[in-house]
């Protein structure tokens, strides 16, 4: 049997647009390719894999684009996940890492290995009698950052990893996550030059869990708590204000490049853009906002409180966009999570929605706005993290926004 043919049966080819500038593109989604690449990397005896797939696929036009795949393994060969991220640039080179290798994460190869997991632990947190370490990967966004899990004896920590240059302002939204009235993780050491930062694992239930099953937590408990944030004093000492005008632009490139031969869903983009070019171009930052905030950010406690483990891009922004970025997640998971789940996030959207409107007293229309733009970024999930059927769920998504906006 052929190499391709092979890797054929774990790896299911996905197709894109081609990009000029990036003629190597199609080698990130060839099967043998891919299957190749991953081999030429893994030890002689691991075999063939059970799977493959792809977790993330970034695309930056014209620039460069990165796909990272899991590899399984069959159960019986008692073999973890293996993660590969493999890279084509605008100036023709291809590369491709084996995790935890990442040229942008510097740090991530000493925190992700037990033996150097350990050395770390006692160097910049705490010295702990122990022999070893345990490391677990709960998140892993290629070149952008990851989450890990490091179990000494009875201590559980969580290790996030980011860039070193992006350290002070990951360290600065840490403390201005603080001052909301949600409850933090305890900062239990920092390791700046390598983009680590140690914090003590929170005991509770995922709050996207808790939404999908129907026992949410009530809006104002959600909202007391982000309340407090926007209070804050507004200041910019190492945070950067959100850029809306970015983010959307970057989205509306990859929709104009991915839809360029699907007329219908082309013309449905053009009426949005209609509606949301101008207020983009109108936006600005008004207060410290949290700025990424949804249902899977948070965990519910035991008592009930409610617990934020994801805090980055804490800087100033706007109050009704980080209601109108949970209210598009919650829209997104109304039309694409299983019947039952589905309409316990259309409920929950309406409660959260209703709640923030008679308590803040916002215009409707301008929370619309606000949640149409935060959908509209919300749709890139359709490219980010693609399937065979990634150009319906794309055109799906679009619609929701043409509906948002009304």
């Amino acid at each position: 049997m052929s190499a391709a043919t092979a890797a054929g049966r774990f790896f299911e080819r996905l197709e894109f647009p081609a990009d000029s500038k990036l003629p190597d593109l199609p080698k990130l989604f060839d099967p043998q390719w891919v299957w190749l690449m991953c081999e030429s990397r893994l030890p002689a005896d691991y075999g063939e894999p059970q799977r493959i797939r792809i977790r993330h696929f970034i695309h930056n036009i014209g620039s460069s684009a990165t796909v990272s795949y899991e590899v399984g393994w069959p159960a019986e060969r008692y073999l973890p996940p293996e993660h590969f991220v493999a890279t084509v640039a605008r100036d023709g080179s291809l590369t491709a890492n084996r995790y935890p290798q990442d040229p942008r994460l510097p740090g991530l190869v000493r925190a992700a290995r037990p033996d150097t997991a350990l050395g770390l632990v006692n160097e910049h947190v705490l010295s702990l009698p122990a022999r070893r370490a345990r490391v677990q990967l709960i998140r892993y966004r290629p070149l952008y950052r990851a989450v890990l899990r490091h179990i000494i004896g009875k201590v559980r920590l969580y290790a996030r990893v980011v860039r070193p240059a992006d350290f002070d302002s990951f360290l600065a939204a840490y403390e201005r996550s603080r001052q909301s009235g949600f409850i933090v993780p305890g900062l239990a050491g920092y390791w700046a030059d390598g983009g680590l930062m140690w914090l003590a694992q929170v005991q509770g239930r995922n709050l996207r869990s808790l939404v999908r099953k129907g026992i949410p937590p009530p809006p104002d408990h959600l909202l007391n708590s982000l309340e407090l944030l926007w209070q804050t004093p507004l200041d910019h000492h190492n945070l950067r204000p959100f850029n809306l005008k970015r983010a959307y632009r970057r989205a509306l490139r990859s929709f104009r490049h991915n839809l360029r031969d699907v007329d219908e869903t082309a013309r449905t983009l053009n009426c949005i853009t209609d509606t949301l070019d101008p207020f983009v171009r109108s936006w600005r930052p008004t207060c410290m906002a949290h700025n990424d905030f949804y249902d899977d950010q948070m965990l519910q406690l035991g008592d009930g409180r409610i617990a934020l483990v994801d805090f980055e891009e804490i800087a100033p922004g706007d109050p009704m966009l980080d209601i109108g970025n949970f209210l598009a997640h919650l829209r997104w998971s109304s039309r694409f999570a299983r019947a039952s789940r589905a309409e316990n996030c259309r409920q929950y959207h309406d409660r959260l929605r209703a709640a923030a409107l008679a308590r803040f007293r916002w215009n409707p229309h301008a929370l619309a706005l606000r949640e149409a733009v935060c959908l509209f970024r919300v749709c890139t999930n359709a490219l980010r993290h693609p399937k065979e059927d990634w150009r319906d769920r794309l055109s799906a998504g679009l619609s929701l926004v043409a509906d948002t906006l009304g």
